[in-house]
């Protein structure tokens, strides 16, 4: 009976793990490709059979592109084409004709044609993937901790960090390809190079809404239904988006969902105790600097160089300068979290000038983050090349050692995470914005 149940839930995994699942989702919601009638292999890999369950992962060619089809049609990116005609027969003249809108990280593809026929759902699933990306997050914990909550702000970092050292390190360990193309669209080739089980962004689009729901709800008063809704919806947006835009298969989404959420009940008791220890404890900024550096070096090593590895040691670097200017902030007498005797938090009235102060709030702190991002990369790329004797002409090269894009990252984004935490918070206070 047991035996039964293994293998029925096996060939469920397999089902759910089907590119034409992907496929007939990405057709129902109006995304149409325009692929080649001969085509030579997926460009998302085969099966390995020297290694069980291990899959190649193929880099398309320069001529070929990332497997969205034919580049024979006009590249109009969003426009109208009344009079074009697809593979199929003459394009309706609804129908958008568009690339993926960011060229791939790896290997400089941009991606191939594809017909929107549902425009609504193209950008809502775009800003849906947004919401998982790393760059959102980037601006969205400094705009919480600046204007909104610092506390929260600080403990998502954490959440943050760990959740993608724990999902692109199993990615490079499973090593499962992207779903094949074609039958799937690409409608984004900027992660196509990387390893897909589970799909970090399912990870944390979940881990960050529900961990800001369980740290919010009774610190701040609102409706439990409405903040569960929200975190909900948040999550399944981004997770639909991955399936949308080509990226995952439903399993690698639903075992992300899953992943992140086991993740959050492990981190989520400990949180405040990890908050309290980084800022109070004597050892704390060794302890920190030790810790995140160690985990992004055990992380599995790759068969061949993706930006997996350089991601982890960005979020790494950047839950290592929070934490750090958590401690400095707590020594000098800079925190400012609100007394237990004033919770629950209630929003202030919403006043022209609370919102000029958070806008101006936002400007500068960002201005001041871009320039120590751009400060530290035209510091720390040359420093590097110079170091190991690598030439520092061609930045996206050099980048591809692990030896200069693993510090590179750790070192500039340690700065931006100290910069938000630590400076930004100071300036305001010089400038009276606080």
């Amino acid at each position: 009976m047991a035996r039964v149940a293994v293998n029925r839930f096996i060939e469920i995994c397999k089902y759910l793990q089907e590119p034409i699942l992907v496929a007939r989702f990405q057709r129902f919601c109006g995304v149409k490709g325009t692929f080649p009638e001969k085509r030579t292999q997926p460009d998302s890999g085969q099966q390995d059979s020297g290694v069980p369950g291990l899959r190649k992962r193929v880099q398309p060619s320069s001529d070929e592109g990332v497997g969205n089809g034919d580049a024979a049609a006009s590249q109009v990116n969003g426009k109208p084409e009344e009079d074009s005609v697809g593979p199929d027969g003459p394009v309706e003249a609804d129908t958008v004709r568009a690339k993926p809108l960011r060229r791939n990280s790896l290997t400089g593809d941009v991606g191939q044609e594809f017909l929107i026929h549902n425009k609504f759902l193209f950008y809502l699933f775009t800003f849906g993937t947004e919401l998982g990306n790393e760059m959102f997050f980037i601006v969205f914990f400094p705009f919480l901790f600046w204007n909104v909550d610092a506390l929260v702000s600080r403990r998502l970092i954490v959440v943050w960090a760990w959740n993608l050292f724990v999902g692109q390190s199993t990615k490079d360990m499973i090593r499962w390809s992207r779903p094949a193309s074609p039958p799937v669209v690409k409608v984004e080739v900027f992660y196509n190079s990387e390893y897909s089980m589970p799909s970090t962004h399912a990870m944390t689009g979940t881990a960050i809404p529900f961990c800001i729901f369980m740290l919010t709800y009774g610190r701040w008063q609102y409706p439990f239904l409405f903040g569960f809704c929200l975190a909900l919806s948040w999550s399944v947006l981004v997770c639909v988006s991955r399936v949308y835009m080509g990226m995952h298969s439903v399993l690698e989404v639903i075992s992300g969902f899953l992943y992140s959420l086991l993740v959050l009940a492990f981190f989520q008791p400990t949180l405040d105790k990890i908050d309290t220890y980084y800022m109070m404890d004597r050892y704390a900024p060794l302890v920190i600097i030790v810790s995140h550096v160690s985990l992004g070096l055990v992380a599995f090593s790759l068969d061949s160089w993706s930006t997996s590895r350089g991601d982890t040691a960005q979020a790494l670097g950047t839950g290592a300068g929070a934490a750090l200017a958590s401690h400095v902030n707590y020594q000098l007498g800079l925190l400012q979290d609100p007394p237990l005797s004033s919770l629950p938090l209630t929003l202030p009235p919403i006043t022209s000038g609370l919102l000029l102060r958070s806008v101006l709030r936002f400007v500068i702190g960002i201005a001041v983050l871009l320039a120590t991002r751009m400060v530290m990369k035209a510091v720390t790329i040359p420093f590097l090349c110079r170091l190991f004797g690598l030439p520092s002409d061609d930045v996206r090269r050099a980048r591809q050692q692990m030896k200069v894009e693993l510090p590179y990252r750790y070192m500039v984004y340690s700065v931006v995470g100290f910069s938000c935490v630590c400076f930004v918070p100071v300036l305001f206070w010089i400038l009276h914005l606080d």
